[in-house]
């Protein structure tokens, strides 16, 4: 590139990197308000926990295949695009859910009663169902996008920056929708302040792909730039777009490339982990170590944060220190979170409550390193012309963990007790340490291996 080229280059990146950022907390003000209005759904709808539950378990599953399956569709779209009308249909779906009760009585004439009921949990489980589906637009077009716009060289370290936006959306929604909790509503109850846990994110979040159209933009090539240096050589010939030779490349780069599954199956274990602290923290702390659920709910809080910067070291040391090798920092981080998972479970009750956030915080600086990494290893393994399909790939497996850390471990915990369930967790991390290691030898990227141009 020229200097001006390469001024301009910069600037874009940087452009993309934080709309994408912004654009995907958004994705998160419309999946994670459920948690904060589950209570005034209970207690104003009368919704079982047993329902609640299979909401989140069937939007959890519901998305990892429509992040697999939406892989495969944003690597051959415009994702600035994509993304933008992805998200607007989420905030759409939330909107939608906030008007559940009213729609069960415009249906069935009736306020309350079992078919009313029936009809008003049947509509809401299916918008719920339905927002998991379009929440897979999420992050596929990111995938692409940032593959296009940052060289593999640099990817880990700006990528894991850039996967910090999660965290940070899911931590904003959540002080949001407290306040409209604690706040709205009427009645010294706040009765229907649940609903706002739906409309407010949900203007938010349309404002923000309104947003995404605006700022974004596909490629290097769509603003008149070329494409990244030091993959422009290795870039598929630019008849390499139909049909069939793109479906050989995804076989090739992804669906027949072993790398790519390990990456998968690691993933698995790695977000049961994950998963097990964030949706089972609260009553793991207090029932096994006594913690008050205020303090729960701090623990919880703050491994989310040890997350945030668990990500962002893990990304500078790949760089740093292993040349990109993304998966070679994932073995030492599982290592890490097994470690401080059996350190948080050795502790007595009676523990000072420092030493109990400072072993968690400990776990959640390590998970959270591989949740990012791998995404940044698939990207990297795949090539960016199936980044997103590589990302799906292997979020599908991440989504499936649900089974095992909700149902599952709800399940050890009901009949066998929190002992077995911290033994399942740690269980879980030496197994995800054991995939990652079977890729050990693998290098940074799969470009070298890509078709070369004519």
């Amino acid at each position: 590139m020229t200097p001006e080229q390469n001024k301009r280059f910069k600037y874009w990146q940087t452009r993309t990197i934080l709309a994408t950022m912004v654009g995907y907390a958004l994705f998160y003000f419309v999946r994670k308000n459920f948690s904060l209005a589950m209570p005034g759904l209970e207690a104003d709808l009368g919704i079982s926990k047993t329902s609640l539950g299979i909401f989140l378990t069937l939007n959890g599953l519901i998305y990892g295949f429509s992040r697999f399956a939406n892989g495969i569709l944003a690597d051959r779209m415009n994702a600035r695009w994509y993304m933008a009308i992805g998200l607007a249909l989420c905030a759409l779906s939330n909107f939608a859910f906030g008007f559940g009760e009213d729609i069960s009585y415009w249906i069935t004439g009736e306020h309350t009663g079992d078919r009313f009921t029936n009809t008003m949990i049947l509509f809401m489980g299916i918008m719920w169902v339905f927002n998991g589906l379009l929440q897979g637009t999420g992050f596929p077009p990111c995938a692409r996008l940032l593959t296009h716009w940052i060289p593999p060289t640099q990817l880990a370290t700006k990528m894991s920056v850039w996967n910090t936006s999660h965290s940070i959306g899911a931590g904003l929604v959540v002080i949001l929708c407290g306040y409209i909790m604690g706040s709205m509503g009427s009645g010294p109850d706040h009765v229907g302040a649940w609903k706002w846990c739906f409309w407010i994110p949900s203007a938010i979040s349309f404002a923000g792909a309104i947003g995404l159209v605006v700022f974004l933009r596909d490629t290097p090539t769509s603003v008149g730039l070329p494409e990244l240096e030091g993959t422009e050589s290795r870039r598929e010939k630019p008849d390499a777009s139909d049909r069939a030779e793109h479906r050989a490349f995804l076989m090739k780069h992804v669906f027949r490339n072993p790398l790519i599954w390990i990456l998968g199956f690691a993933n698995f274990f790695v977000y049961v982990v994950r998963f097990s602290v964030l949706d089972w923290g609260p009553s793991l702390l207090s029932q096994s170590k006594g913690v008050s659920m205020e303090h729960a709910g701090w623990l919880v809080a703050m491994f989310e944060i040890a997350g945030i910067l668990g990500m962002l070291f893990s990304g500078w040391a790949t760089d740093r220190w292993l040349k990109g090798r993304a998966h070679r920092t994932c073995v030492f981080c599982m290592a890490g979170a097994a470690l401080f998972v059996f350190a948080f479970w050795q502790l007595p009750s009676d523990a000072p409550i420092w030493l109990l956030f400072a072993t968690l915080c400990a776990a959640g600086f390590c998970i959270y390193g591989p949740q990012a990494l791998i995404g940044i290893a698939a990207a990297n393994q795949a090539t960016k012309k199936a980044a997103a399909t590589a990302n799906g790939l292997t979020g599908l497996f991440g989504y499936a963990s649900t089974l095992i850390s909700g149902v599952g471990l709800g399940y050890v915990a009901q009949h066998y007790g929190w002992s077995w369930a911290y033994v399942g967790i740690l269980a879980m991390a030496l197994i995800g340490m054991l995939v990652f290691l079977l890729m050990w030898g693998a290098r940074a990227d799969g470009y070298d291996t890509a078709p070369q141009e004519k």
